[in-house]
């Protein structure tokens, strides 16, 4: 005799229409995403950002004071970032210097000051154009390729090939990149103040009509001790602000090759960023000691 069921509203059993359905599976539903939660989530992230970057720059200031040294490959990185900076230093500061002087000698010609002319440029250039200048140009420049270079490198597991053979990736790649900025950027920094003034004075002489003499007297006779340590300190947190920056969005690329194309333009921004951020806060605190100590 067929057996005879009692179906139930809890026996029911239920059939799958197509074989690559699941019986007895209700239809999940998708998570609500909201304004708040995508809030929190960017927040998050930002501050994961900000502990990786700051566990970088310990390590790096870890490496900057312990051996061993790369010294073959600060040399190389110097090179790179250093003489290969100069022709855009070179080249923008004169221009910078010569549109200054074209500026302020239009306003100074009004009240028959132009003698002015070289002070104003002078100081300018010493403490403020010259090192923010230089450290914007050199972040377009050398950020963005240390940013590739390091991004490359990770892409193609040429990073996780060094940490297998034993060697720290932040010692051989971050350090020789940190140390040859933080020597090489002061220096294209005085550079730029000096192709600065050499503009300066060239249209001096064939704007303002003033002896070239008499605008450098007055350029360096307005030059003091506090204006040289202003414009020659921000250069180093300059370059460690954005020789960092560039290994860290390097060393933390996700995305394959357009992941490298990402990291290179955040980097070139982030940096840009930052420089503008701190120059404000090493004017301020430059001004107070320079009132204090000078």
């Amino acid at each position: 005799m067929p057996q005879e069921f009692s179906e139930t509203a809890d026996e029911q059993v239920l059939v799958a229409d197509t074989p690559l359905q699941v019986a007895g599976r209700e239809d999940e539903t998708e998570p609500q995403i909201t304004v708040a939660g995508v809030l929190v989530n960017a927040l998050k992230g930002a501050v994961a950002d900000v502990q990786d970057y700051a566990m970088l720059c310990g390590r790096t200031l870890v490496t900057l004071v312990t051996p061993p040294y790369y010294l073959q490959d600060v040399l190389q990185q110097m090179d790179s970032i250093g003489a290969g900076s100069l022709p855009i230093i070179l080249l923008s500061g004169f221009f910078i210097g010569a549109v200054m002087v074209l500026q302020t000698g239009a306003q100074f010609t009004r009240f028959g000051q132009t003698s002015l002319t070289g002070d104003v440029v002078a100081i300018a250039l010493v403490r403020e154009l010259g090192p923010s200048l230089t450290g914007l140009l050199v972040t377009g420049r050398c950020a963005t390729g240390i940013a590739s270079e390091l991004g490359s490198m990770l892409v193609t597991e040429q990073v996780d090939a060094m940490r297998a053979m034993g060697t720290d990736p932040v010692r051989k790649l971050v350090a020789p990149r940190v140390i040859a900025t933080l020597l090489t950027l002061p220096l294209l920094t005085a550079m730029t103040d000096f192709m600065g003034l050499m503009g300066g004075c060239v249209a001096s002489v064939f704007s303002l009509r003033l002896t070239a003499v008499e605008f450098w007297r007055r350029a360096i006779d307005a030059l003091d001790f506090a204006d040289l340590m202003q414009g020659f300190t921000k250069p180093f947190f300059f370059a460690f602000i954005l020789a960092t920056i560039g290994c860290y969005k390097g060393l933390t690329v996700r995305g394959g090759t357009q992941g490298v194309g990402r990291a290179t333009t955040q980097a070139a921004v982030l940096s840009s960023v930052m420089i503008i951020a701190a120059d404000a806060f090493l004017t301020k605190v430059a001004l107070y000691f320079a009132d204090k100590l000078f």
